[in-house]
This record gives C-alpha cells, structure tokens and sequence, in this order.
C-alpha cells in the first residue's frame, strides 16, 4: 500500500471528509482492543504503532532480541507474515522459504531469531514455546486483542510523527489515540525529530516512559557504498526515512526510487532500474527488507548492496530496567494467579 500524501499533511477537505468513515472505523477497532486477550502463560512483549505503515518495528524487534538474550532469555518472534501466502503456524525456514511464502518482514529477521509466522496468532504461541520461547515477542498486533501483552512498546518515527493525528482512512492512525495510549507502557522514538514530542509528553502525564533511538549503519554495508555515487530504490512504508539515512551516513545519493510498501518489483522494474544504474555508473543500493523479497529470484541484479541498520538506544540501561520489570511483573502475576 502507498499511503496518501495528506495523511502527512495539516488536516485538509479530503481527510474530513473521510473522517466519518474513519470515526467508524475506530470506533470498531477501539472496540475490538478493550477485549480481554488469551493468556500465552510466557511473557508477551508487542512491539507495534499507532499508525499504519512502517516506523521501525523491524530493528527494534531485532533490538529486543539482542537484549532479552543477554538477560537469559529464548525469544521467538510471532509475526502474521504480512504479504506471504502461509497461514501457518510455521517455523520460518531460510532455506526453504520465500518472501512471498512468509513475508518480506520474517524471512529477514529469522537470520537473528526464530521466527513464528502465522494468520492466527493463538495458534503461533503453542508453536513458539515448543520451540523452547522464554518470552514471545510479538511484530506488529498491538491492535490485535487475541492475546494479552505483558508490554507494549509503541515505535514512532520522530521526523512524521503521526501525521494529520486522524484515524485511517482520514489519516494514518489505526484507532483514535487516546484508545492506543491507555495501552501503551512505553514509546520508542526512532530519530532526533520532534514530531512526536506530544505524544511523547501526554503519555509522561501517565507515567509512561520514552525511549530515544537511532538507525546506526552497518560497518559493512557503509563500506561498500562510501566513495561511490548511488542509486537508491526502496518499497517500504517510508522510504524518505531510508534515503535520509543513506546521507546521513554520508552516502552519496545520485537517485532514488520509491515503491509502495512490500512492493513485489517485476522482472521489468528490476532491468529498468540495473539499466538506469549501468547508464549513470550508479551503485543499485536498497534495504535489507527489499533484498529479502528478491531472495531467491531469477533475473535480479547480483551487485545489489544491502544497507543494513541497527538501532541504538540513548540510554540502554533504561530500556534494560524496563523490559527486566515487565517480565518480573509478567511472571509474578503468572505465579500470584496459580
């Protein structure tokens, strides 16, 4: 899906005039979080947004994986496999597995963690703990009510924001938001931005943390691209936040090509864009989310460079405490319960 270009924009006759459909809209999804969730009986860790499209769910997922490991924990990541055709519940296997079986998202997280894909996440959970899981940590699902999270960490790009702040399809909210921060306990803001400093100040009003963060390059990827001139192409949920993260890097960027989100690129787009490239004696440069949907593939250019990122915590002692609370606190009600 590309979202449209007024979602980020100040409120205009397009999205008031979608609002009604968007009151109903949230109305029913508002309705659908209050319900009480089945209880996985391990920690359940929902990393997910406000809004629809991407803001860096997929590296704090691979975050939080570095970090319950170093706690003594076995996370397994339960994801709905967005764009794959498996219902599941499956184990998502590298070598036999394609974007288009599991989804963009899975297949390029499980080179760090096992990943569970399935339609229904009650069915993923029993999968997942046979699998020896600690602790599920779910991608994405924050407005799913089928299973209670013992922790909701809401990522926001910090340069978007939330847009026009309106429920889809008037903006980009998924429900209204004082419904998703009443079930928030902490927001991980992705950037030095300011766009969702509100946000970040109405849920201090609740006592709930913010965590700041940011896209750190990958040495190897970085070294492969300094001194070159590159062509950039991208089909995620905002591919301006790519492109800025090439230059902050100091990548030189020559041209860029957006996609819409999990964007199947055709034999015919991929020789236009190795064809532009070779014309321009450009580097074809893309992410590691793209990459994973060409996996696999015949006629796709071989000298493609993945621009792989990790995020950084400012304070990773604070997000340390945090996360080693909620799961003190997951299994004490566990044990109180028994």
């Amino acid at each position: 899906m590309r979202e449209p270009a007024f979602w980020y924009r100040p409120r205009s006759p397009q999205s008031y005039v979608l609002s009604p459909l968007g009151a109903l809209y949230g109305a029913i999804t508002a309705r659908r979080m209050a319900r009480q969730g089945f209880d996985a009986g391990i920690p359940v860790i929902c990393v997910g947004n406000y809004h629809v499209g991407g803001a860096g769910k997929t590296p704090t997922v691979l975050a939080l994986t570095k970090l319950l490991r170093e706690l003594g924990e076995t996370p397994v990541v339960l994801s709905r496999g967005y764009g794959g055709s498996l219902k599941g519940p499956v184990m998502v296997d590298r070598m036999r597995h394609t974007a288009a079986d599991v989804g963009d998202e899975p297949l390029m997280m499980a080179r760090e963690v096992p990943v569970v894909v399935a339609r229904d996440r009650l069915d993923g959970v029993a999968l997942a703990k046979s699998q020896g899981a600690t602790v599920i940590l779910m991608d994405d699902g924050f407005q799913n009510p089928s299973l209670l999270k013992d922790a909701s960490l809401i990522v926001i790009d910090s340069e978007r924001g939330l847009g026009n702040g309106m429920v889809f399809p008037a903006g980009p909210l998924r429900a209204p938001l004082q419904a998703q921060l009443a079930r928030t306990d902490a927001l991980v803001l992705i950037g030095d931005g300011r766009a969702a400093n509100d946000v970040a100040a109405e849920l201090a009003k609740r006592d709930k943390p913010e965590l700041r963060a940011r896209l750190q390059a990958d040495a190897a990827s970085l070294a492969q691209l300094l001194g070159k001139r590159v062509f950039a192409f991208a089909g995620i949920g905002d591919p301006e936040r790519f492109f800025r993260s090439l230059r902050a890097s100091g990548v030189d960027v020559a041209r860029m090509r957006s996609f819409a989100d999990h964007h199947m690129f055709s034999d015919d787009e991929l020789a236009a864009l190795a064809g532009e490239a070779q014309r321009e004696q450009l580097t074809l440069v893309t992410t590691e989310k793209d990459l994973a949907r060409l996996r696999g593939r015949a006629g796709v250019p071989d000298n493609i460079v993945p621009f792989a990122v990790q995020l950084e915590f400012d304070d990773p002692a604070k997000l340390r405490q945090l996360i080693s609370d909620h799961l003190y606190k997951a299994r004490e009600r566990r044990f109180s319960a028994r």
